[in-house]
């Protein structure tokens, strides 16, 4: 297959369109978290209870992204990213019509599992659409797309929350799958990889580079999406500020790191990678650490920086996957580290700084966590293919 050279015309729009496709994934993976002061008060239950909602969200990306690792590449990147989109439209159709919480443990996992099929086949497809010289920048664009759902996604749930229930947004989000899996079909062309990821399973598990970096990704993944998950039950519940205010705040912090993750993706072919990531990952600690003990008149300002620096990470990372491992072995260790990194970093750490939020106080699990952010970048040093 002919590779797009430059980021202009055809290439171009396939990227803005896969770029969209990975906006509306995250969106609809990150939609509890403005509306779970709402599914508090709805359901009578605990901040840890509430927050544990994230934890079967997580587990079912985490056995998304492997089963995708380990098949996306012999069914077909297309089917996969198509098997994907069909599924969230069908589970964010049944979403609104559950009223027992515990059923909510259930859609949130198959909610996170058509989420997590997504993100292995279309890393692999973009460098198999793209040649290398343009990777760093496609794959920075494209995950953008998190950024601004992440930005975008508050100020969503405010607008739909002024026409409906919180369930039935989740209805909208059905249709616009729904129309995504139709469009991606007719656009694309079909990417397969012959060697089966089985085959290399126990050779890639055997790699120091997948564990450091697998480490170093839960970690951050629970300084954004984990601080990001509580952020409004932080804000609303322990700041007592008004959800809708939350809200605003939430996203705006978000709007800076759009920018920044493009920006990523020319840094990483100027300057040495691994001084990047170390960069980007010290100062998010330094910013965790302050928003666990900064009062709530500078909340928004160490907000919106925090979520600049840890959200700038997230594309070097991947260009640092796609560069460490093959062709042969790419979605596969995509898959792992991605499983891993959502399953522990944005499952299980929002449930206990839920938890810290019951006990204590969010500000205390916070600072934890940024300290734990801060020693996990020396494993960086530890990379060897980094150099």
């Amino acid at each position: 297959m002919e590779r797009y050279k430059t980021l202009k015309g055809k290439g171009l729009a396939f990227l803005f369109f896969l770029w969209f496709l990975w906006f509306i994934n995250f969106s609809i993976r990150i939609a509890f978290s403005p509306i779970l002061p709402l599914v508090e008060d709805e359901f009578s239950i605990s901040h840890g209870k509430a927050s544990s909602i994230f934890i079967f969200l997580s587990a079912g990306y985490g056995v998304g992204v492997l089963a995708s690792g380990l098949f996306s590449g012999r069914v077909g990147y297309k089917r996969s990213i198509i098997t994907s989109l069909l599924l969230l439209s069908i589970v964010t159709f049944l979403i609104p019509f559950v009223y027992n919480f515990s059923l909510l443990y259930l859609f949130s996992f198959l909610l996170g599992f058509s989420v997590g099929i997504y993100l292995p086949a279309a890393i692999p497809l973009i460098t198999e659409y793209y040649s290398e010289k343009q990777w760093g920048k496609a794959i920075s664009i494209h995950d953008t797309g998190a950024s601004a759902a992440i930005f975008a996604t508050p100020l969503i749930s405010i607008f739909l929350l002024y026409f409906f229930k919180w369930r039935d947004m989740f209805m909208v989000y059905g249709v616009f799958f729904l129309l995504c899996a139709v469009i991606f079909y007719f656009v694309s062309r079909e990417v397969k990889i012959s060697n089966p990821p089985r085959a290399i399973f126990k050779e890639i598990i055997k790699r120091r580079a997948l564990w450091l970096q697998a480490i170093l990704w839960i970690f951050v993944a629970g300084a954004n999406l984990g601080i990001y998950s509580i952020t409004p039950l932080y804000l609303t519940k322990e700041l007592k500020m008004n959800i809708s205010f939350a809200n605003t705040i939430l996203a705006i912090s978000r709007l800076g790191s759009i920018g920044v993750a493009v920006a990523c993706g020319f840094i990483v072919d100027k300057f040495n990678l691994r001084y990047v990531i170390l960069i980007m990952v010290f100062i998010t600690s330094i910013f965790t650490i302050l928003l666990g003990t900064i009062g709530v008149k500078y909340i928004a300002f160490v907000l919106f920086f925090q979520a600049i620096f840890v959200t700038g990470f997230f594309p070097i990372g991947l260009v640092a996957i796609a560069r460490i491992f093959d062709r042969k072995t790419r979605s596969l260790a995509t898959g792992i580290i991605l499983a891993l990194s959502i399953l522990f970093g944005g499952g299980l750490i929002p449930y206990f700084l839920g938890v810290s939020g019951d006990l204590y106080s969010f500000g205390l699990g916070i600072v934890i966590l940024g300290v734990l952010v801060m020693l996990s970048s020396t494993l960086l040093f530890h990379i060897k293919e980094l150099e």
